[in-house]
Order: C-alpha cells, then structure tokens, then sequence
C-alpha cells in the first residue's frame, strides 16, 4: 500500500522524485493552479508559458512532464489538468482533485515518493487528493500458483499481491507527500487515517475482484473474510453445503449445485458499544458465471470472475467500518457461489425453494445473482436492521442504461433512495435513482411456483430489483445499487480508477455507514 504523509515544506523544498502541480484550462491558455506557487516561482513565474509550449491545454486528465527548475530539490515536475478554471470563489470540487490526483499517481507507477501540491484550502480538498492519489497508485500483481484444493478454502493464500511475478509491473508509487497537508492538526491527520483505511479496503476489494476464478472459489473468499476478521476484531459465522442444505437455502444451493467448489453463505459483523443504527448489506458473490445451463456466449464469459464485486464491496465496507469505529452495528452478508453447468446443475425450469419458504421458477440460470440475494436478503431481514441495502453485478440491463461508469439505485422507500443518491454523489461515485414500476411485477408471476427469476425483457434491471423486493420483510427499509457497469472497468485507466476491478460501492457503502452513525438514514 502506498504510504501518505502530511508534509509542511514547500513544494520547492521537498525532496521528491517528482513534484505534482495542477494547471486548468483558462480562456487564453492554461493556467497554474493554486497550491504550485513556489514551483512556478522557480520557473521566474512562467510555468504556464513553458506548459503551453510543450503543449499543454490544462484539460482534465491530461499529463506533461517536464525537467524542473534550478531551486526545486525534485528533478521533474508532472502537470495534471484539471480541467477548466472554476468560477470565482468557487475552487475545485472534490471530484476533480480526486481524478487529478489519480492521474498523477499513475503516471508516477515505480517511483518512490511523489510531492503532491495541488490545491488544497480545507480538510476536504486535502481528503479528497489523499483518496485520490492513493486510489491511482493502485496495482494488481499477477498472482502466482495453479490453484490448490476447489473445495476447502486453500486457494486463500494466493489472494494477495505477490511480488516480483511480473517484471513489467514497476509497482506502485511508494509514497505520496501532501503538501499544504498540517501533520499537526487533528482534523487533517483524521482524514488522513480515514483515506488510508478507506483505500487500502477498496483495494482488498479491488484484489479480490481481480483474482483468477480457480484461484477464488467460495470457500477461498469464505476464508478470506475469516482472516480478516480475526484481524479486525470481528464476527464471522460461515454456513457450508451442509448447513444451507439444513437452514433450507434454495436459492445458493440451487445456483451452486453445477459446480465442484461448493458455495457459502458467509455473516461479516462489526458492533459499536454505543450504536443507535444497525444497517445490513447483502453482497452477490458469484466467484464465476458462466451462464449455468443457459450457458453465456463466447465473448461475455472472459470477465466473469469479477461477478462477485458486490460480495467484495460489503467485505471490504464493513472492515473498513471497523478501522475507523464508526459508531453503528454493521452485518456483512456475502453470498457465494459459483454458477457452472453440468449432470448435476439447476436447469431452466426447476422450482426451488428458497429460504423462508417462497418458491422461484427459474427460466433462466443465468439470472442467478437474484437468487443468491433473495435468500441472503430474507436472512438478513431476520434480524429486524434500521436498513438493508444490497449490491451486485446484477443485470447487463443496467448497463445499457447508464453505461459503465454509472450504478443503478432501487429502494422501496423514495426518501431512502434520494439519500443513496446524494451519499454516492458526495462518495465521488457516480449514480442514478431508478424506478420499481408496479406494472413489472405481474411479469415474474408463475404457473407452478410464487414467482419466476424472469419478466419483461424491456427494463430487465428493474424487473431484478422487484424480484428482490418480494423477499424483504414488511417494515425494513431497503436498497438495491447494481454496479454491473462501473464494477469491471474493460477499457483503460482513466483518473483514479484502474483497469480491472474498481472497488465500485464502497466509498459510498462507507459513507452511508457514517451517516447512520450521526443517527441519519435519510
């Protein structure tokens, strides 16, 4: 993990391999951002011009690396744009220096310290170039091995980075120095603590997402969540084959019955002492989908292990939660299981029998995540939470609505599904209040059992959330985020964000988890 340190040198005086500056797009060229004065200075006050001469626009994401100045203790100054020069008064918004920031963290993969002096006013603007730095200096090392026993968790230890397994991989930057940061000051050192925790949870996610399925089936990340509350100081109750065949969970089981890694039903929980919320999330774990008997093409299945983001996104929230004491009761479900076809698969047609008693026809295994959720969520429900939200890589419907950077919202409670909105927006993850229209739900009606896994082909991502919606009970405040866009990014980087796995819901997660511990749920 790339250390942060809250630096009160100048920029001309840190010693750094490279010094970050940002520049915007201003009307008649670029312009020099606030943070970069002490460099520019060392440039006899014409940075910009030398920027502009080598071809620098100041727009978003753009990088120019040039040989500093006589006086600067770096040897070379990167230039991030920022994008166009924010009306007066108004500064940067956190997102903008968070992208900046991941810009100039990747363009520094392999060197060990990088002096960041963007703009920073406030705590927030600080936070927000932590996160963002720290996001970008992501890297995910080729795990090593060929896999260990598919059924009794072995494959675990490989989820990790290993070193020295790619010789084109330089790593990541080593060390990112704020300046402008006050190390002495509770309120920059707390945010400070709180990007580390923050990212170095999204990146757990992020690693898990990007492991190999054969070296991450079920009872590996069952195993993985173990550990890690043995660590943190959690609760963990893992149900195998034979306890969800007991407790009568229909749904994992039916989803997990094709393959030879068998699933897991795995509860992830931090207590406070002094919580006055609880909040429960439900993750889908598909450690791979490869459609079922309703078998995917060829071109849809290459990605698929990463069919267990939103698994890996609750693990990581709650962990973090626990990192930071938040003052809240937060429970993890993660629903695992892996989705293969064979003599023994569910096939389109059977009726299984979920947990709690609902019967589902499913017309198609490859709508499985529902399915794994609609028993998790019905578990959850038992224990009476303030609210339950779920996440998965849900429907490729999402997709086509909102593209790849942006997650679906469907709640039951329309105040509830504004929160989620604006908890996201200000996560810095982009997201869209979708609709639960009543006219659906006839769709997923059955002859032989009390709904269908399918409905209408038009508006497929909100069918899914009123299937979901049958199995939460009466009274509990509930919201569904499909991130099957922004949760596999399959184009390059861009900002913070890398090719891969992106961690997607977790700031958010997070954030709603801070909320609920000042008493607000929306």
């Amino acid at each position: 993990m790339t250390a942060l340190t809250l630096s009160t040198s100048s920029a001309a005086a840190l010693r750094a391999d490279a010094v970050v500056v940002g520049v915007a797009k201003g009307a008649k060229g670029p312009v020099v951002a606030a943070g970069a004065e002490a460099v520019d200075k060392a440039f006899g006050g014409k940075l910009a011009a030398v920027l502009e001469t080598l071809g620098a626009t100041g727009a978003e994401g753009e990088v120019t690396k040039l040989p500093a100045a006589s006086g600067l203790k770096a040897p070379v100054v990167l230039a991030v744009g920022l994008g166009d020069v924010p009306a007066k008064d108004d500064g940067y918004d956190a997102e903008t220096l968070r992208r900046a920031a991941g810009t100039a963290s990747r363009a520094l993969s392999g060197s060990k310290k990088g002096a960041f002096a963007l703009p920073i006013e406030d705590v927030a603007s600080a936070a927000a170039v932590a996160e963002g730095a720290l996001l970008g200096a992501y890297t995910y090392d080729k795990s090593n091995g060929n896999g260990g026993n598919a059924k009794d968790g072995k494959n675990a230890k490989n989820v990790k980075n290993v070193k020295d397994t790619d010789k084109k991989n330089n790593g990541p930057l080593a060390e990112v120095a704020l300046v402008g940061g006050k190390p002495r000051d509770k309120a920059y050192k707390a945010a400070a603590e709180r990007a580390t925790a923050l990212v170095e949870e999204i990146n757990r996610a992020r690693d898990l997402i990007n492991t190999p399925s054969n070296l991450l089936n079920p009872a590996d990340f069952a195993a993985e969540a173990v550990a890690a509350a043995k660590e943190h100081g959690l609760k963990t109750e893992v149900l195998d084959e034979k306890a969800l065949k007991k407790g009568g969970y229909g749904g994992i089981l039916g989803v997990g019955q094709g393959s030879e890694a068998p699933p897991r039903l795995v509860r992830i929980a931090y207590t406070h002492p002094k919580a006055e919320k609880t909040l429960a999330l439900v993750g889908k774990g598909i450690t791979y989908d490869s459609g079922g008997i309703s078998l995917k093409p060829a071109g849809h299945n290459e990605t698929m292990k990463c069919d267990m983001s939103g698994a890996a996104a609750v693990f990581a929230t709650v962990v973090a939660a626990a990192r930071l004491g938040l003052r809240v009761n937060l429970t993890g479900w993660l629903a695992l299981a892996e989705n293969m076809p064979s003599g023994s698969a569910t096939r389109p047609g059977d009726v299984l029998s979920m947990y709690g008693g609902k019967t589902v026809e499913v017309l198609n295994t490859d709508a499985e995540g529902r399915l794994v959720l609609a028993d998790a969520i019905t578990r959850a429900g038992e224990e009476k939470p303030d609210a339950i939200v779920d996440v998965a890589t849900l429907t490729g419907a999402m997709v086509l609505a909102l593209g790849n950077r942006t997650f679906g919202i469907m709640t039951n409670d329309e105040a509830f599904r504004t929160s989620l909105h604006e908890i996201a927006e200000e996560a810095g993850e982009q997201s869209w209040p979708m609709p639960l229209p009543t006219h659906l739900r006839k769709g997923i009606d059955s002859p032989v059992a009390d709904l269908a896994n399918m409905g209408e082909r038009m508006g497929g991502g909100l069918v899914a959330g009123i299937f979901l919606k049958e199995f939460v009970a009466d009274g509990i405040t509930w919201g569904h985020l499909d991130i099957a866009g922004p949760a596999f990014n399959e184009a390059g980087p861009f900002g913070y964000t890398p090719k891969g796995g992106t961690g997607a819901a977790v700031r958010t997660l997070v954030r709603l988890a801070e909320r609920a511990a000042d008493g607000d749920l929306g």
